[in-house]
């Protein structure tokens, strides 16, 4: 797993962690919960073919990357703005 931070993007995952924070604090229901996952995937998809303006497999690969792991940094996100 270490190997997919090269694909990680800064940019791409603090915007999924805002946008999946404010989707789980605004839709407080469990079928939109279980969904957080795979709209942060194709949202990070989106914004990193959008970014680079094409398509390709590393294209592909950091934006699923950076819009998941967005979602195991919530917790650390949720315990900074509590503070």
């Amino acid at each position: 797993m270490e190997f997919l931070n090269q694909f990680s993007i800064p940019v791409i995952v603090g915007i999924c962690l805002c946008v999946g924070y404010i989707l789980k604090n605004v839709v407080t229901t469990d079928k939109v919960n279980k969904f957080i996952p795979l709209i942060m995937g194709v949202l990070g998809l989106g914004l990193n073919m959008w970014i680079n303006l094409g398509v390709s497999p590393e294209i592909i690969l950091g934006g699923l990357v950076s819009g998941l792991a967005s979602t195991g940094l919530y917790e650390a996100f949720r315990q900074f703005i509590k503070k």
